[in-house]
């Protein structure tokens, strides 16, 4: 992984610097909302933005380390502080939206869980389990994933994380994690309600939201990191306003 992360960090720094562009490292949990507030953002602005998506936890490393993002939109802004408390960043940066976790499943799944029980198909997955089967229950990966930490909050809430933890796949983000709920041998998984909206997804799945207060709130902070632009100034500015917060509410955030 650190030799992949090495490879794209060198090909970033190989690309011809343009006033009119700037490289965001964005939680993959904005994978499709940011994509679309980018799109607008330069259609109206004429600059080009370079969208890199993973987990938060990874690029508050990759930061700290001399990655040339100039942007970063975390899912947990605990990450953000991180990064402002040891000087990589020009301020504290603002919160842009609250996330929410669902269970999701493929369509093809069946009885998708009720809002009064969102954890059933945890149980089922269980009880399958007791029976010789072994459904993965996807997941991103709590050690630096936000959603992943989020979704480890639920079950431990709900008394199933050390019942069900042979059966977990972890992503490396929760996009990730999204796709491994889909896939055939998936009872199903937590994911961000952000990637469950999302068309891609939402024509070939099935969600539940899960409750807000069975997990740690996710404010999600973005930030300008000391290597930031004019162009990526623009945009931090631009996602602070009614356009752009119309675009994170359609896909399941919070932006109060």
């Amino acid at each position: 992984m650190r030799r992949l992360w090495l490879m794209v960090w060198l090909m970033l720094i190989a690309l011809p610097a343009s006033a009119g562009t700037a490289t965001v490292a964005a939680a993959s949990s904005l994978q499709f909302a940011l994509t679309e507030a980018a799109t607008r953002f330069e259609q109206e602005s004429g600059h080009t933005l370079r969208l890199n998506f993973g987990s938060s936890g990874n690029f508050r490393r990759q930061i700290a380390q001399g990655a040339p993002f100039e942007l970063f939109l975390s899912a947990d802004e605990r990450y953000v502080a991180a990064l402002h408390e040891d000087g990589y960043t020009l301020d504290a940066g603002v919160i842009y939206a609250r996330g929410r976790l669902v269970w999701l499943q493929s369509a093809t799944q069946g009885n998708v869980p009720d809002a009064s029980a969102p954890l059933a198909g945890v149980e089922q997955a269980l009880v399958r389990q007791a029976k010789g089967e072994r459904p993965r229950i996807a997941l991103a990966n709590p050690d630096h994933a936000p959603y992943g930490v989020a979704a480890q909050q639920v079950l431990t809430h709900a008394g199933f994380w050390e019942a069900s933890r042979a059966l977990h796949v972890l992503g490396e983000n929760v996009s990730q994690a999204a796709q491994f709920a889909l896939t055939d041998d998936a009872q199903g998984g937590l994911v961000a309600y952000s990637l469950a909206l999302a068309p891609a997804l939402a024509e070939r799945s099935e969600y539940v939201l899960i409750p807000e207060g069975w997990h740690q709130p996710l404010r999600q902070r973005m930030v300008l990191t000391r290597q930031a632009g004019d162009t990526a100034r623009a945009f931090y500015a631009w996602l602070q306003q009614d356009e752009a917060r119309a675009i994170f509410q359609q896909y399941g955030f919070s932006t109060d």
